[in-house]
């Protein structure tokens, strides 16, 4: 079955079983292994993309149900010119990823929290960050997710992002 959705600003079309999980369909029909496979029930977020602007766990939303809609992956993230998105440069910055399994997951979700709150505080990035990083990064992720949105000198403990502690 044909099903047609625009990713990372292209429209396509998928053969598809309308009940495949939109994560296979990114990943074997159109090669976008950046989004990746980790738990397959929805709770890891590895396999985090954006639907529509709002964060998904790609591996439980059937494609069928993205029909229509806008699908941004770690790919798309990328501007025309191919400058990295700040989330991206401050996760190089920071050097976030130990494995690197996880991050894109995690870059995905941090996109969307900075999309929808802006200048999120510390507090919020802790309750929106559910993605999980078996390598423990959380304190280097915080820190990239505040440098992106120029909080990173103003809303630190005195002892650096370090004395935060794991989420």
């Amino acid at each position: 079955m044909a099903i047609g959705l625009k990713v990372n600003g292209k429209l396509v079309s998928l053969e598809a079983e309308p009940d495949t999980p939109l994560l296979w369909a990114l990943r074997e029909e159109l090669g976008l292994t950046g989004t990746k496979f980790g738990c397959g029930i929805a709770a890891c977020g590895a396999c985090s993309v954006h639907l529509d602007g709002k964060i998904v766990r790609s591996c439980g939303v059937p494609v069928g149900d993205a029909a229509g809609k806008a699908v941004t992956t770690i790919e798309g993230l990328k501007s025309a010119d191919g400058k990295l998105h700040s989330v991206q440069q401050a996760w190089i910055d920071a050097q976030v990823p130990q494995c690197g399994y996880c991050q894109s997951g995690q870059i995905m979700a941090a996109v969307a929290l900075i999309n929808e709150v802006g200048r999120p505080s510390t507090a919020q990035i802790d309750a929106a960050m559910t993605n999980l990083c078996r390598c423990g990064t959380y304190p280097r992720i915080r820190e990239a997710i505040l440098a992106a949105t120029g909080l990173a000198a103003t809303d630190q403990p005195a002892g650096g992002p370090s004395a935060k502690g794991a989420a």
